[in-house]
């Protein structure tokens, strides 16, 4: 159902994340909405599927309570 990225897609997300984030540091020392932000590129480096990231959290955080 869901799909797998491969893994130079994988890589070159993160490497836009990491150029993007710190491209954007001098800017969003000053803003107040730097934590959404910084909360969207987390999603965007926590993504290597299809599946929605918060599923994929969800699914995997499941397996610590049993």
């Amino acid at each position: 159902m869901y799909s797998v990225y491969p893994l130079p897609k994988i890589i070159l997300r993160r490497t836009a994340v990491v150029l993007i984030g710190l491209l954007a540091l001098p800017v969003m020392l000053f803003r107040s909405d730097r934590a959404r932000f910084y909360s969207y590129l987390h999603r965007v480096w926590s993504k290597t599927s299809s599946k929605p990231v918060w599923l994929a959290q969800a699914e995997a955080a499941g397996g610590d309570f049993y």
